[in-house]
């Protein structure tokens, strides 16, 4: 897409630390990293949904990131690490291409996401909700 900042990562025209690249994905240092080794994998081709990817290259994204994640571990002798996907401005998506971070965790970094934590008003309200879910889901 024209004038996406990760299509150009993707095509060279702008700079990157590539950490993986194949045909369907590109792993690249986020350049405003949570924690050093915070990472991105994006689908190479343009998405700004993860709702449109497809399922191949959804699938490599995520085995590619997981493999990514353990090789974080390793090298920075991390305890764990974060997937975090944002789907939408309301989100937190500030890029719009589709982008996995892959975060290094350590039990003394400090980072906290800050989530509340609500509580449903009944068991109704829950199963009304799972109900409005499952008659839209359409795999």
């Amino acid at each position: 897409m024209h004038g996406c900042i990760f299509c150009k990562i993707g095509k060279g025209e702008i700079p990157s630390t590539k950490l993986y690249e194949d045909e369907l994905v590109l792993a690249f240092l986020d350049i405003s990293p949570i924690n050093y080794g915070h990472l991105l994998v994006i689908p190479k081709e343009h998405h700004t949904s993860a709702s449109t990817i497809p399922e191949a290259t959804a699938g490599r994204m995520f085995t590619v990131s997981a493999r990514l994640g353990v090789a974080l571990k390793r090298a920075l002798n991390a305890d764990g690490y974060n997937f975090h996907l944002a789907d939408g401005t309301c989100a937190g998506q500030v890029v719009m291409h589709a982008h996995l971070h892959v975060i290094p965790r350590h039990a003394d970094d400090g980072f906290h996401w800050n989530w509340r934590q609500k509580k449903y008003d009944s068991d109704d309200q829950r199963d009304k909700i799972a109900a409005k879910i499952i008659e839209r889901l359409k795999l």
